[in-house]
């Protein structure tokens, strides 16, 4: 009988984008658990807090039965040795995104020798989406309907409705 092969996919998801929700829906298909590890983000000033990004995560991929959704601190490799991941997951969409994305994999691989990082890239239609886009132009009212699931677009209208 062989070990299940567990892999976590690491980000502070603020917020989830179809461009996620794609290599999510990819990673289930490929491991037997995908841990989508939520970054409590000391480091970022986020939109959605902790909880709320959380909760908008699990809203979006409720529909994968090997996958869950849970928060950390700290170290990334800390918490994939911790749960006996053997793959990180990583989305790369450009160049630009590898050149980060594979220096952050050196480094991991130095720190956790047994957990492989495997890059995924997003299907075409995602490539361009990023979290950060879709924050500034929901901050300036524009339409990101086409960038997030319908759940998440109604957080994101909430979160900016005036008070």
């Amino acid at each position: 009988m062989s070990t299940p092969v567990i892999a976590v996919y690491p980000g502070t998801f603020d917020p989830i984008t179809l461009g996620h929700q794609d290599l999510i829906r990819r990673a289930a298909g490929l491991f037997d658990t995908v841990i989508v590890a939520v970054a409590a983000a000391h480091h970022k000033k986020t939109m959605f807090s902790l909880q709320e990004r959380l909760d908008t995560v699990r809203d979006a991929i409720g529909q994968y039965p090997n996958v869950r959704v849970e928060s950390f601190t700290g170290l990334v490799r800390d918490f994939a040795v911790d749960h006996g991941a053997k793959a990180m997951l990583r989305g790369v969409r450009s160049v630009t995104d590898f050149d980060f994305e594979n220096q952050l994999a050196g480094m991991n691989r130095a720190l956790a020798p047994d957990v492989e990082t495997v890059f995924l890239t997003p299907d075409a239609r995602y490539q361009h989406i990023s979290s950060t886009l879709v924050r500034e132009i929901a901050t300036l009212k524009g339409d990101v309907t086409q960038f997030v699931a319908p759940t998440v677009h109604a957080r994101l209208m909430q979160k900016l409705k005036p008070l």
